[in-house]
């Protein structure tokens, strides 16, 4: 393991609780005492007290809430508007895979960027360049200049910009509370992706139809300001420790360490089986249209009951921060997801087999009680990711050191954007072989089968304690 950072002990990276500049200022604005962070928080409901204890962390939670949302409406006007200049669901799809490998990039050099310079500056520069692309596309879309090609480029720009966003404001939150709140922290987060994405896509395509494009991109650039204010607020965060500038050699030392660090390769692994074989999202059109009925309609229920799941899940998450056995609880977790995945996948096959169905199944005659199950473990499967991304993500932050954070952050990120893309191609390019219900099915016993084997074989895994994080 690497010892590179100030008060890290022998045999661990991180066993001592530090308290930077930025903690120490955060208490003194909050005016509590240190002994709030450190309460067993006793009730199911989700754990306020990061508010408390951090104002900064507040204005930074707020600011990324708002300009989430505001993202998510840019996200679902530039699909609507490609495909009204194209006509072409192609030209739809495109989007996510042009900005794939761009995400990547920045996401890995906007990692190596938050270790080797000031994270409020390197996260205000890069939500600049979100503001600045965003800004445009409203501008050319008023002056009705707005072209195919202008919509890829922004979206590509937007794309890698937000992964160096999100990469250096998750470095920074270890900075802004003490490990013991990290997992509330987390938790937090995922009520953040709840609002997203159930209220961003309905919002997006209630405005476009009742304003248009240009007032739905001019509301995300006025939401995005909000963003500023969470980073501008901040003092200087420069990494602490050993700094390795950007290049070859910051990439190998990343590398190196995640060599070592067994426990958040292994959770990177299990995300990515998940994700690979556990994510149905892009038979939802299909499965709307051919197999429960309901159309759009159901393939919207689908979609939303995924992140009602999560955000249900964040709601009544007030416990988890006591979960010291976090391996174990992404083990779980996961397994959990496998299992809501296959029971889709049956309860698809009843849909196929003609079971609980109305004589015919089309977008005016829904399956409702299929489509009621469907969407009951859609919520189930939320849920678990959800809790396994807080063990994750909280992992992530306590056991990793703070001068390579950055860097473990970006690839987190890229695993967490690339993954669902792998099972986007697993999903559609097995049911065009076989049939709607199939992938899903065979997903989740994959996935039940793999975590199940990977865990068991790594001891260090299954033991790993949120009171003495080892990576």
């Amino acid at each position: 393991m690497l010892r590179r950072t100030p008060r890290v002990c022998p045999g661990t990276l991180e066993s001592v609780p530090f308290r930077p500049r930025i903690e120490r200022r955060s208490r003194r604005e909050s005016g509590t005492a240190s002994s709030m962070s450190g309460e067993a928080h006793r009730s199911h409901l989700i754990d306020l007290r990061p508010f408390r204890t951090s104002p900064a962390f507040t204005r930074m939670w707020i600011g990324s809430t708002l300009a989430g949302l505001g993202g998510q409406l840019t996200i679902v006007a530039i699909m609507l508007q490609m495909y009204d200049l194209t006509g072409s669901t192609f030209a739809v799809s495109m989007i996510a895979v042009a900005g794939l490998v761009p995400m990547i990039i920045a996401g890995i050099y906007g990692g190596m960027l938050a270790d080797a310079f000031d994270r409020r500056a390197v996260a205000l520069i890069a939500a600049t360049v979100t503001f600045g692309s965003t800004a445009l596309l409203a501008a050319l879309t008023w002056a009705d200049l707005e072209t195919v090609w202008w919509l890829y480029a922004l979206s590509i720009v937007n794309s890698a910009a937000n992964s160096i966003v999100l990469a250096t404001r998750q470095a920074i939150v270890p900075r802004l509370l003490p490990r013991e709140l990290l997992a509330a922290a987390s938790a937090l987060g995922g009520i953040t992706v709840g609002i997203m994405v159930m209220a961003g896509p309905a919002l997006a395509g209630v405005l476009v139809a009742l304003t248009g494009y240009a007032w739905t991109y001019t509301l995300d650039v006025i939401l995005m300001t909000s963003l500023f204010l969470g980073l501008w607020t901040l003092p200087a965060l420069r990494p602490e420790g050993e700094i390795v500038r950007p290049g070859l050699e910051s990439l190998r030392d990343g590398w190196r360490f995640l060599r070592r660090a067994s426990n958040i390769r292994l959770q990177f692994i299990l995300d990515i089986i998940a994700m690979t074989f556990g994510q149905p999202l892009s038979l939802f059109p299909a499965i709307g249209a051919v197999l429960l009925g309901g159309g759009p309609i159901t393939t919207g229920l689908l979609t939303a009951s995924v992140a009602a799941g999560a955000f249900a899940s964040s709601l009544f998450s007030g416990r988890i921060g006591g979960v010291r056995h976090q391996g174990l609880g992404i083990q779980r977790a996961i397994l959990v997801y496998g299992g809501a995945i296959a029971a889709l996948g049956l309860v698809l096959a009843a849909a196929a087999l003609g079971w609980l169905a109305p004589p015919a199944v089309d977008a005016d005659t829904p399956n409702v009680v299929l489509i009621g199950l469907a969407c009951l473990v859609l919520a189930v499967s939320g849920a678990a990711d959800n809790i396994s991304s807080i063990f994750r993500n909280t992992m992530v932050q306590a056991a990793v050191p703070d001068a390579i954070r950055g860097r473990l952050q970006g690839i987190f990120i890229v695993v967490v954007a690339g993954g669902p893309r792998l099972g986007a191609l697993y999903a559609g390019t097995l049911a065009t072989l076989t049939a709607l219900w199939f992938p899903p099915l065979l997903g989740g016993f994959i996935i039940i089968a793999l975590v199940a084997t990977l865990v068991r074989a790594s001891p260090r895994f299954r033991a790993y304690d949120a009171e003495n994080p080892v990576p």
